[in-house]
């Protein structure tokens, strides 16, 4: 889980630091708010991938802090609270919590549940670490209005072109295999796919390359596969 920041919001140190020690051990960023007025600055000052968010706090607590941050972002929230009623739980999920775990938990289930809530926010495509707009020297692909230019001239692509564009240029640097690509694209198994992708990449450089032959952007690795160059 390296690259995430996780805020945990609780008025209690001991559980704060606590769950700091778990979440480190597995290459988490945490910071760390005592109640939700303080969680709210450090959002806006912060990137933030998931937060865990104790229910009674002073000031602000817990649900009128999901509430509001409802209002502006849709990062992973997950509930604490030494509470184990049902309408604490549903009033929680109601106001936009992901998910829900009664104190006191097991620290590696609250752990898993982290890893879980990374994983969908991630794979659903709204993590919002990934930008909207992406600029690779000149190559730039909006993904809101599904444009690509190069050097401010748009280019014209297949919707299956520009799903192989979007893939590599949102993980710049990154080597994907043919079976990736095809997995990633096709929604299915990459079984005898090599013919297909290379044909797809070969008119996306025709396309964005001013030389296709000596391409900068869309680089082969030999005998791995496909990255568009950072």
């Amino acid at each position: 889980m390296t690259n995430y920041t996780v805020l945990v919001v609780d008025d209690e140190k001991e559980i704060r630091d606590a769950i700091e020690i778990y979440l480190k051990n597995e290459g988490v960023r945490v910071l760390k708010a005592q109640d939700g007025v303080e969680a709210l600055e450090m959002l806006h000052e912060n990137q933030v991938h998931l937060i865990l968010l104790d229910v009674m706090m002073p000031r602000l607590d817990g649900i009128s802090a999901t509430h509001k941050i409802r209002e502006e972002k849709n990062i992973p929230i997950i509930i604490l609270s030494a509470k184990s009623e049902d309408t604490d739980k549903i009033l929680g999920l109601q106001v936009g919590a992901d998910d829900y775990v009664t104190k006191p938990f097991n620290p590696m289930e609250l752990v898993a549940r982290v890893k879980s809530q990374l994983r969908r926010y991630v794979s659903l495509g709204t993590y919002e670490g990934i930008k909207k707009i992406i600029d690779l020297n000149g190559l730039t692909i909006d993904k809101e209005s599904k444009e690509v230019t190069v050097q401010g001239d748009p280019v014209k692509l297949t919707p299956i072109e520009y799903k192989i564009v979007e893939l590599l240029m949102t993980n710049a640097g990154r080597v994907f295999s043919i079976n990736d690509i095809y997995e990633r694209v096709w929604n299915e198994p990459g079984y005898n796919a090599e013919n297909t992708v290379a044909v797809h990449i070969r008119k996306i450089r025709e396309k964005i390359e001013i030389d296709p032959k000596n391409p900068r952007y869309l680089k082969v690795v030999w005998g791995i596969g496909y990255k568009m160059e950072k």
